[in-house]
C-alpha cells in the first residue's frame, strides 16, 4: 500500500490561499491595474456629492435669486401677477437658482469621483459613440477594463508592420 497526505483547509487557511490564486480560465485579470470600486465607496461619494451640492451651491442659489426677484417686484422694476401674486415669479426663480445651483457643481463631484477611481466625463463610459466594451472590444480577446497593453497584443502590433512589408 502506498502511503497518501490528505490536507484539508480551515476557513483562514482556504481563505489565505484563495488570495494569491490565479484567475480561472477565461478571465482575465490585469496585473498593472485594480479598476474594481466598492460599491460603499460609490453610494458614499454620491451622498456626499448630493448633500454638499445643495448646501453649498443650490440653496445659496436658489435663495439669492428668490431674494433679488421678490426685491424686484417689491420695488416695482417687474410687476405681481394680478391673479396669483408675487409667487409664480418667486417660484421660478427659486427652481431656476436650484437647478443652476446643482449643475454648477458637477464638475467637483466628477472630480470627486475620479479620485474614487470611476473615469467619467464627455466621450467615456459604455453609452459613449464609439466605446466599445464587452468580449469584442479594440484589443479582440477580451481584456475588458484595462487599458495597458498586453504582450500579446504587443507582439501582434510588431509582426503586422512585417507582414504587411512582406506583401
Amino acid at each position: 500500500m502506498s502511503s497518501e497526505t490528505i490536507t484539508v483547509k480551515t476557513g483562514e487557511a482556504a481563505a489565505a490561499a484563495d488570495i494569491g490564486a490565479a484567475p480561472k480560465k477565461g478571465e482575465w485579470k490585469c496585473p498593472l491595474s485594480d479598476h474594481y470600486v466598492h460599491r460603499e465607496d460609490v453610494r458614499k461619494v454620491w451622498k456626499e456629492c448630493q448633500e454638499e451640492s445643495f448646501w453649498y451651491r443650490a440653496l445659496p442659489l436658489s435663495m439669492g435669486s428668490m431674494a433679488v426677484t421678490g426685491s424686484l417686484i417689491y420695488n416695482g422694476v417687474w410687476q405681481s401677477s394680478k391673479r396669483f401674486g408675487p409667487f409664480p415669479k418667486l417660484l421660478v426663480a427659486g427652481i431656476l437658482g436650484f437647478a443652476v445651483g446643482k449643475a454648477s457643481y458637477v464638475s467637483t463631484c466628477r472630480n470627486k469621483f475620479q479620485e474614487v477611481g470611476i473615469e467619467g466625463g464627455s466621450g467615456s463610459g459604455p453609452w459613449a459613440k464609439g466605446a466599445s466594451f464587452g468580449p469584442f472590444n479594440k484589443s479582440g480577446h477580451g481584456h475588458r477594463s484595462c487599458h495597458h497593453v498586453c504582450e500579446e497584443c504587443k507582439k501582434k502590433a510588431q509582426d503586422a508592420p512585417a507582414e504587411q512589408v512582406k506583401s
